[in-house]
């Protein structure tokens, strides 16, 4: 067993993230190769991958935790629940941006884990649009307006 977690203690230290996980140069491997069998190496290597995947979604977990404790907390006062009980409790756009971020990286944690369909995004993904977008539609507007008011074939800076 301990020969097994130094392997993952080298692969740790040498594998850097690519498009589907965890890889590991050709240079390291063909190191390790000096001293392990190919289904060692890649067992060890995936082993370490579910290790960091673990790690992140608890980490992402407890962020998201821990805003949701304290925004909902907030309703924990009489007047704050009387509100929410009348249909007028209210959440911030600055709130609702911060979940939204915390629900999305904890979403693409664990993508590689679900079985069966995933959730259906339509309106989170609309929701994160319009996230993304706040603030800016007034510039987006003006930019709008001069797109209509530029001339055909000349550039704003050309005017």
């Amino acid at each position: 067993m301990g020969r097994i977690v130094e392997l993952c203690g080298e692969i740790a230290a040498e594998a850097e993230e690519g498009p589907e996980g965890l890889i590991l140069h050709p240079e390291a491997w063909e190191r390790l190769r000096a001293d392990w069998p190919d289904e060692d190496i890649e067992d060890a290597l995936a082993l370490v991958q579910d290790s960091l995947m673990q790690s992140e979604l608890v980490e992402s977990a407890d962020s998201l935790s821990a805003r949701l404790l304290e925004v909902l907390g907030a309703f924990g006062e009489a007047s704050a629940f009387r509100q929410a009980e009348a249909g007028q409790g209210v959440l911030s756009v600055d709130v609702i941006g911060q979940i939204a971020r915390r629900v999305a990286r904890l979403e693409e944690i664990l993508e590689p884990y679900r079985e069966g369909p995933p959730p259906d995004r339509r309106g989170f993904d609309a929701l994160q649009q319009h996230l993304a977008d706040h603030g800016m539609e007034e510039e987006m507007e003006q930019s709008r307006r001069a797109e209509l008011i530029a001339p055909d074939g000349l550039d704003e800076e050309e005017e």
